[in-house]
Parts: C-alpha cells; structure tokens; sequence
C-alpha cells in the first residue's frame, strides 16, 4: 500500500471504527444463527437437507475470498470494506426469504460469499491498525466481533419467542446493520496501493509455516461454527426445549466468547501464547462431553458456554502467530484467514451430514474431539510469543508499516 503517514490520533480512531466493522459483522452472524430453525420449518428441509445447504455459504466462501484482495487493491482499502460490508449485511435478508431448498442453497451460497470477503477484508485492516498500533489488538477486534454476534443473538431470541416471522427481523436488521457499518467504515484507514505495485494474484498457496497455525484455527473455528449454526436446534430437537430457550443457548456460547475475547490481549500477555490455547483446549472439551453426555437444557447450555469460552481466542492468536512466521507475513495471514473461515462456513454442513447418518449427539462428539487438538497442538502457535512489538509512543506520527 502507499506509503500514507497518519498520527497516532488517526490510528487510534481507525482502530475503534475497525472494532465497529467486526461488530456489525458478527451481528449479522448471531441474527442468522438464532432463527435456522424458523429457516428450516419455513424452507421444509430435513436435518440432512439442512446440512446441505449449509454447505453453500462454505462453496461461496471459497470462491469468493480470493478476490477481496483484488477489490482493495483497485478500489483502496476503505471502499471496499465498505462495499463489500454492506453487501454481507444486506444478504442476511435472503436465507429466511427462501422457499425450498434450491433456493435457500442459492441464498446462502451468495450469504457466504459476501461474507468471505468482507471478512477478509476487515481482518487485513485489523492487522494493519495493530501494526501501525504497535500491539496487540486482534482480540480485542474479534471480541468486538463476539459482541456484535452476542447483540444479533439476543435480538434474535427476543423475536423467535415472540414468535415473529424471520423475514421481517431480518430486514429490519439489515437495513440497521447496512447504515451502522457505512458509518464505520467512514473512520477506517484509507489505504490505497502504490502507483508501482501489482494486484495480488486471484490464488495463491499459503506457506507451509500457515498450514499448522491454520490446522489449529480449522478446530477452533469448526467448533465456534457447529455452535453457532446448531445449538439451538440441538435444544429443540435433542433436549425438546421451546424456541426461545434453544435460541438463548446460543446467545449464552455468544456471550461466553465476547467476554473472553475481549478479556484476551491481557490473558494472552501475561501467560503466552502456547499456554493460553492448551488452557483454552481443556475448557472447550469439557464443554463438549457436557454437550454429548449432559441429557439436559441446563447441562448443555453449561457445556456450550464452556466452548465458547474455550475456542474465543485461538484465531485472534492464529492470525498473529502467521503475521511472525514465514518470509511473507501477509500471505500466512491470507493462508490462515482462508484455512479458519473456511472451516466456520464447513463446519455446519459436516454436523448436519453426520446428524442425518446418527444423531446430533454424535457431531458435537466429533467437535469434542476436535477440541482435544487445540491442547495437543498448541506449540505451533510460539512464533506468536516471540518478538511482540513495542507500544509506540501516544503522540508520535505513525508512518505506513505492510503486514
């Protein structure tokens, strides 16, 4: 990117319109994730079927994300998040207007794409600002992710118990998301590319320094996904709770993950890295085996909280173990990145594939076991532990630093 000077000032307040984006964007993941069930009944789909088309936002996903690169790149970094944002916050509205399955796989096959870019895209500012920053902020980001998710979620509890129809919440969501996020989007770096430098290749292959820090994010973010997707149907099917109770499961994984996040950057500081994640992996599995082995509301909704709490800072911790690893920062932060949300856009349509073939039971066991990994494998992330940067001073003008 150019090579633009901005005060620290400036960044200081990129940072909290970049903390806004990730809020915006996780909320319309937890308006979504609170009324599949309504989705599902109005679609007439079966769990299996269900599955399946939970499988389009991933097939959109991988084909759409490669291409943020090149929107930042000929539009600059602001506009395209702010296009691209408001484009994830308008699709909400299409999945809980779809009729059948055809359509719903259609709707959420161009749900995932949008939101495979805009999430590229704000994650590759989010570490621009912590570079210029100087320090640690990518939990924080992420928790302000959790929070907006937390935000969705309760609004979507409030409305599956008031038993309203999904078509109108989720319009009325988007029009409120679409206008909070061009607001945001207002106050982020405006990054543009120098007159010399190329566009980044459509696809590349990540290093083999971000397929290991990437293999611990594909667990975290397959449990975060499988969570957020299915809980509340696990509720009302498995444990034959009411809507509203099983949409409260998932705000509670929600609120468990934005209060850990945003708690992170501190936690992360003082025990490190490795530490954290095989901490971390021992609170998600015990999490899952009260999912699997609880047999009650209470049980589970203490083990998806436990999850939550478990998985919230992993990928924060992936993206800045990749941003210290390998030759070429930016394309282990592109490889990671892909590898995750990948793996949250996978995850849903996996539980939903192995539910029809077993129980519901059975996927959250696999997630279990999944979580198992995050411990046995943290090591991978000590790059992250190495060479923290120093906080710049508060006044001092911060020149343009490439990720």
């Amino acid at each position: 990117m150019s090579a633009v000077v901005y005060s620290a000032v400036e960044v200081r307040r990129a940072r909290f319109a970049v903390a806004a984006v990730f809020a915006v964007h996780g909320a319309v993941t937890g308006s979504f994730a609170t009324r599949v069930p309504w989705i599902q009944d109005h679609a007439g789909v079966s769990a299996g079927q269900l599955g399946l088309a939970l499988a389009f936002p991933a097939l959109g996903a991988s084909v759409a994300m490669p291409l943020a690169g090149g929107i930042s790149h000929r539009f600059g970094a602001r506009a395209a998040l702010r296009g691209l944002l408001a484009l994830w916050t308008l699709a909400l509205t299409l999945p809980s207007i779809a009729p059948n399955l055809l359509t719903l796989c259609l709707a959420l096959f161009v749900y995932g794409a949008s939101a495979g870019m805009s999430d590229v895209a704000m994650n590759a500012l989010g570490v621009e600002v912590e570079n210029r920053l100087g320090k640690s902020i990518m939990s924080g980001l992420h928790g302000m992710w959790s929070a907006g998710a937390l935000i969705g979620s309760a609004a979507g509890t409030l409305a599956a118990h008031l038993g309203s129809d999904a078509r109108l919440h989720h319009a009325l969501a988007a029009a409120v998301l679409t206008v909070a996020g061009l607001v945001a989007c207002a106050w982020v770096l405006d990054l543009q590319p120098a007159e010399d430098e190329d566009p980044p290749p459509r696809f590349a292959l990540p290093p083999r320094s971000a397929l290991l820090i990437g293999a611990i994010g594909f667990c975290a973010v397959f449990a975060e996904g499988a969570s957020l997707d299915w809980s509340a149907v696990y509720l009302k099917d498995e444990l034959e709770t009411s809507a509203g109770l099983a949409a409260a499961c998932t705000t509670g994984f929600t609120l468990t993950m934005a209060l850990a996040r945003l708690a992170g950057d501190k936690v992360v500081d003082r025990f490190g890295s490795v530490r954290t994640v095989r901490v971390s992996g021992a609170l998600a599995t015990l999490g899952g085996v009260l999912i699997v082995v609880g047999g009650s509301p209470v049980v589970a909704m203490s083990g998806f909280a436990l999850m939550g709490l478990g998985i919230a800072v992993v990928v924060p911790l992936c993206f800045a173990a990749a941003g210290r690893s390998g030759a070429n920062p930016s394309l282990a932060i592109a490889g990671v990145a892909t590898i995750t949300y990948t793996s949250g856009l996978v995850a849903p349509s996996a539980i939903g594939t192995l539910a029809q073939a077993t129980s519901l039971v059975v996927s959250f066991g696999l997630v279990t076991v999944l979580s198992c990994g995050l411990a046995a494998f943290a090591g991978v992330l000590r790059a992250g532990d190495r060479d923290r940067p120093k906080i710049s001073k508060p006044d001092a003008a911060v020149p343009d630093r490439r990720p």
